[in-house]
């Protein structure tokens, strides 16, 4: 999630500082200003946590993402048939429903044509919102289940709002984003087996009553207020449906005004603050460009500390951006410790420290996406043809896998993922039976190493001709982050030549949780990767209990995919007739296929193809591609899946 004062570039850091000084037997972890929770998440594998925010939102991301240790099982919903609700939300037909409280709201629909979000998506959210209250409200799902959907919806929503970065005001002209149909992001669940604790309190209140081993302090630093800032997905947390005023449709957010985002106010706030905390360690973020200056904010700390000592830590922005600076002015994290001289250890106001029951994780819930952006993936076309494919299914072949979309959320126990393009099966075979987590750590540390960033084309450019002269799996998928339109390109000599994704590509928190999710479930399966031509690839072995999934080149349409048609010299009518008399063969075997492909684009027609698949079942699928070359909306593009069962 987008968030303002994000730490999520400074969570090595902030370890690195917290190491230096526990001895092993610290157990708690306090967030108090939670936020997006990307610190709590962070340390979650490490302590029990408990993370607060005055923000009715980030509670909910929170009791999600902090509280809950296990995906919740959602067995009534089970019982009524809805056995996976991320999918049942995301794909549900909503044409019939009426405008609602988002549509009319957030969107041009409304009377003030407010252009938050595009009509569809916000006829969608209105749907997910009310169905989640509904099925809350009926005790169709528990309070776990509830918050689990409802900070999926949360998740995804930035992704496709029409703003620069917080809802303080919309863009006057739609931009790309906002044209991309929602998806709903569930958190990753980490279970550290100990009860975490999610908190929506005032922190000058909440420290009265809380202690622990170490807490973590990120106050607002400026003025502006994060209830205003985030009052969209105030208003959809709270579902309270309040009018709201103005241009921009703030709602009431008296309640929920912070004290240390006011210049008259802050310093009292601190004082207080730091005179009641009854921590061992104590860590504090603020900036240099903050309301406090850090002389003022150092004297109160040292007032608080034993011996009156603070360690203070600069963290320059340069470290995580690439514009040239200059160090004298340029605007600095500063990263504070002490050991608090009011910590009680014998007081103990926080949860109790007690383990607590481990249960086996259930299967994450909604449809997991490729850490790879790979032209004429299908991610988007997976609500639609996954309910097409048979079930209870021992083998699944991909046949030309590419991104790994399809395979990846087969249910399958054995899975095939083979393509010609080499590089890709490099890559994959580098990320499995790897910790997710630690892969992270890995291409965290790249980026800062190499410096790349959004606007730093010298340094991009730079660590692409290191690829290029030494290229590894860990290197290319770094380096993929920040090129145009997140794509693989090599020449006819396989060096990789994707330009610069300049303002727009980057190893997002989304990419970082798409990672997480992808790598868990690969770890889960019997996954191969192999690099065969589809004329190749030995199905000897398959059974009546396997399945094949097709979705080669399209004959009738000009997707470039790499060095060639998805590492093919070309795709003909040849290699059309060849695929064709595979699937034939299989389908005399009794072994199951499915097939994507068009039948009509732009003008041209299949023929071979719409006689061939006369013989055969053909569904007519309704999507249109946002991010591909070969398939255009609203252009007469006709997509079909063609099985043979």
């Amino acid at each position: 999630m987008r968030f303002i004062g994000s730490k999520v570039n400074m969570l090595p850091e902030i370890a690195n500082v917290i190491s230096k000084h526990v001895d092993g037997s610290e157990k708690t972890f306090v967030d108090l200003f939670g936020g997006s929770n990307s610190v709590g998440q962070y340390f979650k594998e490490q302590y029990q946590i408990v993370s607060n925010d005055i923000m009715y939102f980030s509670y909910v991301i929170a009791r999600a993402s902090i509280q809950m240790n296990d995906i919740p099982k959602f067995k009534k919903l089970n019982s009524i048939g809805v056995s996976d609700p991320i999918k049942y939300l995301q794909s549900h037909d909503i044409t019939n429903v009426p405008d609602g409280y988002v549509t009319i709201n957030y969107s041009p629909i409304g009377e003030k044509k407010r252009m938050y979000l595009t009509p569809e998506n916000a006829r969608r959210i209105d749907f997910v919102r009310d169905t989640i209250e509904r099925w809350h409200e009926s005790k169709i799902i528990n309070d776990d289940e509830f918050f689990y959907l409802l900070d999926a919806l949360l998740q995804g929503i930035p992704y496709v709002s029409n703003i620069t970065g917080t809802y303080g005001a919309y863009l006057k002209h739609w931009d790309k984003r906002a044209y991309k149909p929602i998806e709903l992001v569930p958190s990753q669940v980490i279970n550290n087996h100990v009860a975490n604790q999610a908190l929506n309190e005032d922190s000058l209140n909440l420290i009265n009553h809380i202690s622990g081993d170490i807490v973590y302090i990120d106050t607002p630093y400026n003025s502006r207020q994060y209830a205003s800032n985030y009052h969209v997905l105030e208003s959809i947390a709270r579902w309270d449906k309040q009018p709201l005023k103005g241009v921009t449709g703030q709602r009431d957010y008296t309640d929920e005004k912070s004290t240390f985002a006011m210049k008259s106010k802050v310093l009292d706030a601190m004082i207080a603050l730091f005179s009641s905390l009854n921590f061992k360690h104590v860590v504090v973020s603020y900036s240099t460009d903050g309301l406090l200056s850090e002389a003022d904010l150092l004297s109160i700390l040292k007032a608080n500390a034993i011996n009156n000592e603070v360690e203070v830590t600069h963290v320059s922005y340069r470290k995580y951006k690439s514009k040239i600076v200059n160090s004298e002015t340029s605007v600095q994290e500063i990263l504070f410790y002490f050991r608090s001289k009011n910590y009680s250890p014998h007081e103990s106001r926080t949860v109790s420290y007690k383990p607590i029951k481990t249960t086996k994780s259930s299967s994450k819930m909604g449809f997991i996406k490729s850490p790879l952006n790979y032209v004429g993936g299908k991610y988007k076309l997976l609500p639609q043809i996954m309910p097409l494919f048979p079930k209870n299914i021992d083998t699944f072949v991909d046949l030309f896998s590419g991104g790994g979309n399809v395979g990846i959320n087969s249910s399958a126990s054995k899975v095939f993922f083979n393509d010609i393009n080499t590089k890709i099966n490099e890559l994959f075979r580098f990320l499995q039976n790897k910790d997710p987590h630690e892969l992270l750590s890995l291409i965290r540390d790249r980026i800062s190493e190499c410096q790349l960033s959004k606007t730093n084309e010298e340094a991009f450019l730079k660590f692409r001709a290191q690829y290029n002269a030494n290229p590894n799996p860990l290197d290319l998928y770094v380096l993929v982050s920040y090129s145009f339109n997140y794509q693989f390109r090599f020449n006819n000599s396989l060096q990789y030549n994707n330009p610069f994704g300049r303002n727009r590509s980057h190893f997002s928190d989304r990419m970082a949780n798409n990672m997480l999710r992808f790598v868990s479930k690969l770890n889960s399966i019997d996954a191969h990767f192999t690099d065969d031509y589809f004329t190749d690839f030995d199905f000897s072995h398959l059974t009546d209990n396997s399945f094949v999934y097709a979705d080669p080149p399209y004959l009738i349409t000009t997707g470039s995919y790499n060095d060639g048609n998805r590492g093919f010299v070309n795709w003909t009518e040849k290699q059309e007739k060849q695929l064709y008399e595979i699937l034939d063969g299989l389908t005399a075997r009794q072994i199951r296929f499915a097939l994507s492909n068009v039948t009509d684009h732009k003008g041209k027609s299949n023929d071979m193809l719409k006689e061939w698949s006369q013989r055969y079942t053909v569904h007519e699928l309704n999507y249109g591609y946002q991010n591909s070359s070969h398939n255009t909306v609203n252009l007469g593009s006709r997509e079909v899946l063609i099985t043979n069962y």
